[in-house]
């Protein structure tokens, strides 16, 4: 089986416009895909790509080389770990915010509804709470909240109540044990949707990637040089809106700043009004691309 097939490989490369001596970064190497195509373009260049997760190190391994540097950290720290190889100013950055093919196909990660296993979905698996935590402890005030805001469940009130209830009277530990729990809120004939939003949302809170995903637009805007760009897949509303609205103010809520004279304060600009999305050809051999949306950004140059 194939580890990871990349969603629009092609478009989010060339959407760095990559110079062959330039330096890059991939803040979600996965699979190594995107990685792969970015090093092919270098010749004196460096790409350094981070991944928390063990397995996605292992891949890594395959394209060792004087272009290539694996960093094993949470892209929250981009900064922090740039700082240690010396940089300060990177051409490119990439990001694709998907879970990597490998993690759903393998059962004992806990990120698909498709197999059993334990109720994990940690991107690093050897670090912090898992979800099987997180249906234990959160009250159900907590639980309410995540469901609502980060999967969008229409019945998260009464989903969060269910799971209370059916954690006093057995352990929920496993992917089959939470989906049991759960039965009696599953819209009948709209399971799989219904299971898709409410382990999105576990997944974003175990790994705090709403907060990760900020805290690393900020530091990529700041470790850019004016002309870079930045290159950004999302697969769903909050990611996007997220993105979407830091390129477009500079910030995540509220309008954009301007100065005295009227000109916004921000450091990106949009390359395209609007996001790109998979070609029909794309949508074809890869269904889990059907929700991605590309959009990119330039750094703004430095005013004189």
């Amino acid at each position: 089986m194939e580890y990871h097939r990349p969603v629009m490989l092609e478009e989010s490369v060339d959407a760095l416009a990559i110079k062959p001596d330039g330096v890059y970064v991939d803040v979600t190497f996965g699979g190594g895909g995107h990685s792969a195509l970015i090093v092919s373009k270098l010749t004196t260049g460096k790409l350094y790509s981070f991944d928390q997760d063990k397995d996605a190190e292992e891949q890594s391994k395959k394209l060792e080389g004087p272009n290539f540097q694996f960093v094993r950290a949470n892209f929250r720290d981009l900064k922090k770990y740039l700082r240690l190889y010396g940089v300060r100013q990177v051409d490119g950055i990439l990001a694709d915010l998907g879970v990597s093919s490998h993690q759903f196909n393998e059962g004992s990660r806990g990120f698909s509804t498709r197999f059993d296993g334990p109720l994990d979905m940690r991107m690093n698996y050897e670090h912090g709470e898992s979800a099987a935590d997180v249906v234990a402890n959160y009250s159900e005030e907590q639980l309410h909240r995540i469901f609502g805001i980060y999967g969008e469940v229409k019945n998260a009130k009464t989903l969060a109540r269910t799971i209370v209830e059916q954690r006093s009277r057995r352990p929920i530990e496993t992917i089959n044990d939470f989906k049991q729990a759960i039965r009696s809120c599953t819209p009948k004939g709209k399971e799989n949707k219904y299971l898709a939003q409410v382990f999105q949302a576990l997944r974003i809170e175990v790994n705090d990637e709403m907060k990760a995903l900020e805290e690393m637009l900020v530091q990529a805007a700041e470790v850019l040089k004016p002309g870079g760009r930045l290159s950004v897949i999302s697969y769903h509303s909050l990611e996007d809106r997220m993105v979407k609205n830091f390129i477009a103010k500079g910030k995540f809520f509220g309008e954009v700043e301007k100065d005295l004279f009227g000109n916004e304060i921000k450091p990106l600009d949009a390359v395209s009004r609007k996001p790109i999305v998979p070609s029909e050809e794309e949508l074809l051999i890869n269904s889990r691309s059907r929700s991605a949306k590309l959009r990119i950004a330039e750094k703004r140059e430095l005013d004189d």
